[in-house]
């Protein structure tokens, strides 16, 4: 007999369907009915977990994020040179290829923010967080020793993070000569001269 799913789990899954829902039909574009198909349930269902269809595209949009901050931070963790940090964070902030569900939810948001506010404020935390990662970085390395930074510590990081965002749309867009591994070289190039290290890890 298959055991009933907990509310949470539920909820979960729900949150899965409509980052789908948004990919496939756009932010402004998904509905409650594109959500409830992605999940295998009637409309009735979705609105009994998620009576608000707001919430849980935000709470879909939120989820997409964590990667990009959460799952980074725990990555860091287990590092101590800051040079190794750098170059772990820039690697994993880029889509692992054009369809990267992630990236293409964020750009999704992206292009809505302008016209929702909910939208607007989470991409900003977003880039704010993602900047303070990389600034707690550069400061460690540079009072260490281990990078001699070019200028102040929040003007490098706000470029990495700008870099981040410029080089992953070009992955999600086909960019015949930019992928993964080239945009990850590209924003290297500048973390080198920005910290005068050579980063080779």
């Amino acid at each position: 007999m298959a055991q009933r799913k907990s509310r949470s789990d539920r909820r979960i899954d729900l949150i899965e369907a409509a980052r789908r829902a948004i990919i496939r039909h756009g932010i402004d574009g998904v509905q409650l009915s594109h959500v409830a198909e992605e999940a295998g349930l009637t409309s009735g269902a979705v609105l009994y977990h998620y009576p608000d269809l707001s919430e849980l595209l935000v709470e879909a949009q939120h989820a997409g994020m964590e990667r990009f901050y959460e799952q980074r931070l725990r990555q860091l963790a287990a590092l101590t040179d800051p040079a190794a940090k750098l170059v772990v964070t820039i690697r994993s902030g880029l889509p692992t290829g054009p369809l990267d569900p992630d990236v293409r939810l964020l750009n999704e948001l992206g292009g809505a923010a302008g016209r929702n506010r909910v939208y607007g404020v989470l991409l900003t935390s977003l880039y704010d967080r993602q900047v303070s990662m990389y600034q707690a970085i550069l400061d460690t390395g540079a009072a260490l020793g281990v990078f001699r930074l070019s200028a102040d510590s929040a003007t490098i990081a706000r470029n990495l993070v700008a870099l981040e965002d410029a080089y992953g749309y070009r992955i999600t867009a086909r960019h015949p000569v930019i992928g993964p591994a080239e945009a990850a070289e590209l924003i290297l190039s500048y973390a080198r001269v920005a910290t005068g290290n050579d980063l080779a890890h």
